[in-house]
């Protein structure tokens, strides 16, 4: 049986990461923040949050022995953090100085790997915390790394869909086409098992993607014989990309969470569903959310049915099934409290809040206010952006390259590729004159308006809203 024991509201936006120490989670967001908190009775510390990085925080995850946390950033930096007192302890700059989207310790925390938007890899050395090795993808950005249980090996999958195998002195070792439409994230299982040839040194592997699938390897690795992987079976379950997985500490479980809002738990030896998990061990999982929450979960250890499931909660129902009362609570998350009494009397459910426009501010629930009429229509229109998409995957192109959100006002920059506005404009302010994607210097600093993407961008929100509302009818 899972049961949901807590949830955490902390972050401002969405939840990127979540880590387990033997003490400790930790959780990372786009709101640049990194927190930590007590596994006892999951009360935040009182360092927290860790603020250091200037754009989103993508990745997070402790060292071995839980003394340190690696955070990483679009912002190029990876910063290696004191668990006991939030201390910083150093601040790995990539040398490409491109967004750093994952980081891993090794299993006896002798590196630290950093994979980029631009597919570099670097390995650090974490006793100097200096520059060890560094090594490229062919294409794609790197999104995923997973660590071999000796340490030797690793792991890395990229945004055009490759896994490769790379040793400790930054060899290739094989290079595997696993999602035809990118990696999302992998994981390597700490227990060996045997691939009916090997009795040693194999262990099982997991990897999903933006085609909804979930892979399971085989991957054997041998100082003589290098790395290889091989595959053995596809899970199903999921009807959306899926984002990310890992397995059980035990190796008996692997986990997955999806953009359909669902966590499936399988059994490993079999691929059966355990449970699926639909609010967004003891034996704790941890599940973060672009609705800005973290659910902590209990696994008990009795076999569940499969096909288990636990009903939705309001947070994370589609917001034209919202009633009149979950209605009432976004608007106190929005600062918008004063109009509860108002939305209420005029019978404002979820299918009415995302279908407002100006003209029924004005001339229905009578606000006179211009701004508030223009903040109100502000969020609900970046509520009708999440509500896409958290339901579909969003095009790659329709993405600004930093913050990998929807783009509102694309601008193109000189090095020809899209930005938000905002997002560029930041990264120029903060003194960087070279391009987020390609590294190289920018010719100029103009920024020009996008507006044949703004366009796309609207006809595509307009499609999901009309085949949206088609489905309630």
């Amino acid at each position: 049986m899972a049961t949901l024991i807590h949830t955490l509201t902390d972050h401002s936006d969405d939840v990127n990461c979540c880590a387990f120490s033997s003490s400790c989670l930790a959780t990372c967001s786009l709101d640049k923040t990194i927190r930590i908190y007590s596994l006892n009775d999951f009360t935040e510390l009182p360092y927290s949050p860790l603020k250091g990085h200037t754009y989103a925080v993508h990745c997070c995850c402790f060292s071995p022995s839980g003394h340190t946390l690696a955070s990483c950033s679009t912002d190029g930096a990876t910063i290696i953090w004191d668990t006991s007192d939030g201390r910083m302890l150093a601040v790995l700059e990539q040398p490409t100085g491109s967004p750093v989207r994952v980081c891993r310790f090794s299993p006896e925390s002798t590196y630290l790997v950093s994979g980029a938007a631009d597919g570099s890899v670097v390995l650090w050395n974490v006793h100097s915390m200096k520059f060890y090795r560094s090594g490229n993808v062919k294409d794609g950005s790197l999104v995923a790394c997973a660590f071999s249980p000796g340490g030797n090996f690793f792991v890395t999958g990229s945004s055009c869909g490759d896994l490769t195998v790379w040793d400790d002195k930054m060899r290739c070792l094989c290079n595997e086409k696993a999602h035809d439409l990118g990696v999302t994230c992998c994981d390597i299982s700490s227990h060996p098992v045997s691939d009916g040839e090997h009795a040693s040194g194999c262990f099982q592997m997991a990897s999903c993607g933006q085609d909804n699938k979930i892979k399971v390897w085989f991957i054997l690795f041998a100082d003589f014989l290098g790395g290889e992987l091989r595959y053995k079976c596809t899970l199903s379950g999921h009807s959306a990309p899926v984002l990310t997985c890992a397995f059980s500490y035990d190796g008996q479980m692997l986990v997955s969470g999806s953009v359909d809002k669902c966590v499936i738990i399988y059994e490993t030896n079999t691929g059966n569903i355990l449970h699926t998990l639909s609010q967004h061990t003891s034996l704790f999982l941890a599940t973060g959310s672009m609705d800005k929450t973290v659910h902590i979960w209990k696994l008990d250890n009795k076999q569940p049915c499969a096909g288990n499931t636990i009903e939705n909660d309001s947070k994370i129902r589609t917001a034209e099934n919202w009633s009149e009362d979950d209605v009432s609570a976004w608007l106190c998350a929005q600062g918008f409290a004063e109009l509860v009494g108002l939305f209420k009397a005029n019978n404002i459910d979820g299918k009415e809040l995302v279908n407002l426009t100006r003209e029924s501010l004005i001339h229905e629930l009578k606000i006179e206010s211009l701004g508030l009429r223009s903040k109100i229509l502000q969020k609900i229109e970046e509520l009708r952006m999440k509500m896409v998409s958290v339901s579909v995957a969003v095009p790659d192109e329709f993405l600004c390259p930093i913050t990998r959100e929807l783009m509102k006002d694309p601008v193109i920059a000189a090095d020809g590729y899209s930005y938000e506005k905002e997002a560029m404009e930041n990264w120029i302010s903060n003194n960087r004159r070279s391009s987020p994607m390609t590294n190289l210097p920018l010719p100029s600093l103009v920024l020009t308006p996008n507006r044949t993407l703004k366009m796309a961008i609207s006809r595509w929100l307009e499609t999901q809203q009309k085949q949206g509302e088609t489905t309630l009818l």
